[in-house]
């Protein structure tokens, strides 16, 4: 009975073994390879043994494999190391891209205190004989979808973006609260991965598309323009910068509801924004370049972390264009409320 149990051992020993050895692939057992593993097992220093046992099994020892080192004019940008644009457009190679998935454009946030101080009432009283109240809820919704990527296999991506700002009357119960102004912004646009220096900074993206924007509304309130955008996303270390530029398509003057638009909102804005510890601060500065009738506008904003994917949010908003209804008249506003935190 002793010797069955002691072959009956040896002989589960030898299974286990030879399972051992049939659990590795085949095609990583180098076929020029001249020891055994019996003969790696007998190596007594450690090193050796293991590069015994990479050699049997085609690996490279962790020793022997070089660093590879990126070249710093083409450094590696991924949501990882706090690329902000990476994260926005998608832009990690290296990475797996999305297709056919909602993504965060614009800033998505809700600020149910905000006060203006100069509200523009004239245009709501005619029209309909509503009160505008200095205090009101501002809120912006900010999406995008790519329709293509790798366009005729290059470095660019075909984007949907559509961005609805609203500033809702809230707290105007006497006319049961109306929205007082929402703007609907849908573009196209086409972004290309791109990876040079200007302005002593990296350039990340350039984008180009058509762009629409209007309230959606009837004589004499309705507002619209249709614009050809470029814009440009340059970063340096946890600073981002974001050129944009536009040209409006002209319209006739008996479609055109809002004449002389360009000469308050320019040629285009730059926006900056600088990260630190999960805080972004963010400016937007706009001007329309004229020196006899110069006009505006100044956006300051403090984004401070509260929750995961949930961060305070202050902004403070002068000058004109900050909606459409108020493209010719300045504004001075300060809010507070709740952004969605789209950044590392």
């Amino acid at each position: 009975m002793q010797r069955f149990r002691v072959d009956q051992s040896r002989c589960l020993t030898i299974l286990i073994a030879i399972s051992l050895v049939l659990s590795i692939p085949t095609s990583t057992i180098r076929a020029g390879s001249r020891r055994t593993l019996l003969d790696c097992s007998q190596i007594e220093d450690d090193a050796e043994r293991l590069a015994c046992y990479d050699e049997i099994l085609g690996r490279k020892s962790h020793e022997a494999a070089p660093a590879v080192e990126q070249p710093q004019d083409k450094r590696q940008y991924t949501a990882g190391n706090g690329s902000y644009l990476s994260q926005l457009w998608d832009l990690d190679e290296d990475a797996p891209r999305d297709k056919y998935v909602i993504m965060a454009h614009r800033s998505n946030y809700i600020l149910p205190l905000s006060y203006n101080s100069s509200p523009n009432a004239g245009p709501i009283q005619e029209a309909i004989g509503q009160d505008v109240l200095e205090n009101e809820v501002k809120f912006q919704i900010s999406q995008k979808i790519k329709l293509w990527q790798d366009v005729l296999d290059k470095d660019m991506d075909l984007w949907f973006g559509y961005t609805q700002k609203s500033f809702w009357q809230l707290y105007n119960s006497e006319d049961s609260a109306p929205f007082r102004e929402t703007n609907y912004e849908p573009e196209c646009l086409l972004n290309f991965r791109t990876n040079f220096r200007f302005l002593r900074m990296d350039a990340r993206n350039v984008n180009v598309g058509f762009n629409h924007q209007s309230n959606g509304r009837s004589e004499p309130l309705s507002r619209s323009w249709n614009r050809i955008v470029a814009n440009i996303g340059l970063e340096k270390d946890s600073f981002t910068m974001l050129l944009k530029t536009w040209y409006r398509i002209p319209e006739s003057r008996d479609e055109d509801d809002n004449p002389h638009i360009d000469e308050y909102m320019g040629p285009g804005e730059i926006w900056g924004y600088y990260f630190w510890k999960g805080h972004r601060f963010g400016a937007m500065l706009r001007n329309n370049l004229r020196f006899g009738h110069n006009r505006g506008a100044l956006q300051l904003e403090w984004s401070f972390p509260l929750v995961k994917r949930v961060s305070g949010y202050i902004q403070y908003f002068t000058g004109y264009g900050e909606s459409m209804v108020d493209y010719d008249h300045s504004v001075n506003r300060i809010s507070a409320g709740f952004i969605l935190r789209d950044w590392n």
